[in-house]
């Protein structure tokens, strides 16, 4: 494909996944954000155009064959794909970082009362959130994408977008609260695995949710 300045971010990266790095190194969001285009996105961010279409061409260049496109694989197997990278992953860690967020708070709360009750408080919200979220997409959505009636899945896709974009704000919120994830000199080897694991989740999240995104709800609407 022609990399242009109008390519909507969330396509140049199903097509090409190495571009991503890239993204994360501006903090493009090509997940919740991808339907814009490049240039819209360089624009908000004040970002030279030139130099980014000339980064992404070097990083395609040396990286391109290093991440799977699945633009025209099987949608069974992209969702396969998705539950095992990411649904069943999310069940465990979900709650790995509920239970080192509270410890921190309770440990450390009094230092920064406000900050940290908010970061706990988001989190939470946001783990339930994901949790009904997986369960809806894998009881209702995905099986009629795999039965071939994702062209009928107008409303329930819909949903799952709505609740992407709402994930997204709370990962922008769980950065803000943690200075992008900047540990304190003095913290706890708790508190240094929780914003590890928080910077973690937000960068599978974002690949997580471009894949559907992106790739596959538009795919399964073409059914």
């Amino acid at each position: 494909m022609s990399i242009t300045s109008d390519v909507r971010v969330g396509k140049l990266a199903a097509s090409h996944p190495a571009v991503t790095r890239v993204y994360h190194r501006y903090g493009i969001d090509f997940c919740c954000g991808g339907g814009k285009p490049l240039q819209t996105v360089c624009d908000e961010k004040g970002l030279d155009t030139q130099k980014l279409l000339a980064e992404i061409e070097q990083e395609l260049a040396t990286n391109d064959a290093a991440g799977k496109s699945w633009e025209n694989e099987p949608l069974a197997d992209l969702i396969s794909h998705i539950l095992a990278t990411y649904h069943v992953p999310l069940k465990e860690e979900l709650p790995r970082l509920e239970q080192m967020a509270r410890k921190v708070v309770a440990a450390h709360g009094p230092r920064d009362p406000e900050r940290l009750a908010e970061l706990l408080t988001v989190y939470i919200e946001l783990k339930d959130e994901l949790e009904v979220h997986m369960a809806k997409e894998e009881q209702i959505l995905f099986p009629m994408i795999e039965h071939g009636r994702g062209a009928v899945a107008n409303a329930p896709i819909s949903v799952m977008e709505h609740e992407h974009e709402s994930a997204g704000s709370a990962l922008r919120r769980l950065r803000e609260l943690s200075d992008n994830y900047t540990v304190p000199e003095d913290a706890c080897t708790t508190w240094r695995a929780l914003w590890h694991g928080l910077e973690t989740l937000e960068g599978d999240m974002h690949q997580h949710i471009h894949l559907e995104n992106n790739i596959l709800f538009p795919r399964a609407l073409e059914q």
